[in-house]
């Protein structure tokens, strides 16, 4: 059976810590050869780290790792353990002093999740998610970085039943031996629907199991008391050669099929985030052709469904009382 998760890029490798007393956690994806990097900020209030050396004019031209985690801003620690692993398996660019892998990140907000304030993703949570990185299928689901996540946060305020949980999933799309794969964090202030029908799948429901009404959702946008806790974190990869400005373009391209499923997204109080890895590897010689607007194409595709199996994984792990047991 076909890998249909992000580790079916050939060099990618992904694993979780996951402290699901305190629902949260963090996810390593490694790179240990160096992938190209690019990446698209859709969000307006981001939390990350080494995100302007992926950007086209920078010098740095291959990143070692990514770190996605919860905590907010402190879960950013996690990435200085991935970065301790990867040092200690000489990976990494060799510098007159030592070996400095480059390891980017970002972050998600759960802390109103947390069972024990204080007790946030760190610098070993992030070095037990590398080492236990590998290529193997990526556990799907309330784990790592999906750990505390949430949909339909917009309806927060009337109470933690009245959203959903959801968490981290991924999906590949191929064609003709080109690969695009996706995976995403969600935690997101609306719902998720749809991609090909537009119907409602999760997030804010009233005590019945309905979903709230457009209406609603506007209603509670027009108010005051909209969460300030609300990111989508995305990462899309893909065995195609890319340069850095050609992987900027594919996050930005792929970011869209966030928008085909999470209603409403990338407003003033999301951190969303849009990764990009290309491979430095030569495809096979029976791939493709392929072109950037395909890479485009496959990528929106993949990150939709990489949205919706988030919400179906999340909704078949067990909770008690709208809560994680």
């Amino acid at each position: 059976m076909d890998n249909d998760t992000l580790t079916a890029i050939d060099g990618l490798l992904a694993g979780h810590a996951t402290d699901a007393d305190n629902h949260t956690g963090c996810t390593a994806i490694l790179c240990p050869e160096g992938f190209t990097p690019g990446i698209a900020v859709p969000g307006f209030a981001p939390g990350c780290r080494e995100t302007e050396l992926m950007r086209p004019e920078s010098l740095v031209d291959r990143v070692h790792g990514l770190v996605l985690a919860g905590g907010s801003a402190f879960g950013l620690a996690a990435a200085d353990g991935v970065m301790r692993f990867l040092r200690e398996q000489g990976t990494g660019f060799v510098m007159p002093h030592g070996i400095v892998p480059i390891v980017g990140g970002a972050v998600i907000y759960d802390l109103d999740m947390n069972g024990r304030a204080g007790l946030l993703p760190d610098a070993s949570m992030g070095y037990a998610a590398a080492k236990a990185a590998s290529a193997a299928p990526v556990v799907q689901g309330s784990v790592g970085a999906g750990a505390g996540a949430r949909c339909g946060r917009l309806f927060f305020a009337r109470g933690e039943q009245a959203t959903q949980k959801c968490g981290l999933g991924t999906a590949v799309e191929r064609y003709d031996g080109i690969l695009v794969a996706a995976l995403t964090v969600v935690n997101a202030l609306g719902n998720i629907h749809d991609p090909r029908t537009g119907a409602f799948l999760t997030g804010g429901r009233r005590e019945d199991g309905t979903p709230f009404s457009e209406e609603e959702m506007r209603d509670s946008l027009a108010g005051r008391d909209t969460p300030p806790s609300n990111t989508v974190l995305t990462v899309v990869a893909t065995n195609a050669p890319l340069d850095k400005v050609q992987t900027s373009r594919l996050a930005r391209m792929a970011g869209t099929g966030l928008a085909r499923c999470l209603r409403p997204a990338h407003l003033t109080l999301d951190g969303d985030i849009v990764f990009a890895l290309s491979s430095r590897r030569p495809l096979p010689a029976a791939a493709g052709p392929w072109t950037e607007n395909l890479l485009g194409a496959l990528g929106a595709d993949a990150v939709a469904r990489a949205v919706v199996a988030a919400a179906e994984a999340a909704a078949s792990d067990e909770w008690e009382g709208g809560r994680m047991k």
